[in-house]
């Protein structure tokens, strides 16, 4: 009966073992490392600079042989004024012209009048009249050669010329 009883003792252990063993529960596999890549470097936006504000002044165009201004030019002469109350330190030079048609003298006398005309406009609405220079070219500068009214009406003008903008 001994060796019954050490073949049972033995026989027990070995089961013991065998439960033991499946007992221990082996840890479930880590699940593999995906690699992430790195983050982009943040990058500050590139500000550009913002322009200069520049003036951008109009030109004045009149009805023949006349030199009041014309009521569809009041708006851009109204423009070019709050421009120049923006740029108080601006100096302009006001270029009255004429078409082809009348003698030389006349048209540099009617030149000067537009110039004047204009430049009484942009007094009244607050520029200060040092500011602003006149001359007359009368109809030595055109800007269109051709002799008929569509190029007459381009000739008879008040251009704008910005003569310093130094503070």
């Amino acid at each position: 009966m001994k060796h019954k009883h050490w073949a049972l003792i033995v026989f027990a252990a070995i089961i013991l073992a065998l439960f033991a063993g499946c007992a221990k529960k082996t840890p479930p596999p880590e699940p593999p490392k995906v690699e992430t890549p790195p983050e982009p470097p943040i990058e500050e936006p590139i500000v550009e600079p913002e322009p200069e504000p520049t003036l951008e002044l109009k030109t004045v165009f009149f009805d023949y042989d006349k030199h009041n201004i014309k009521e569809d030019q009041r708006a851009r002469l109204t423009d070019n004024a709050k421009q120049l109350m923006k740029f108080d330190d601006s100096m302009v030079r006001l270029e009255g012209h004429c078409d082809e048609r009348g003698t030389d003298a006349y048209n540099m006398a009617l030149g000067e009048k537009r110039a004047r005309e204009v430049k009484d406009f942009l007094t009244q609405y607050g520029i200060a009249a040092t500011r602003l220079q006149t001359v007359s070219y009368g109809e030595e500068r055109p800007t269109c050669r051709t002799s008929n009214e569509g190029c007459w009406s381009r000739n008879r003008r008040v251009e704008f010329i910005v003569i310093d903008n130094q503070p």
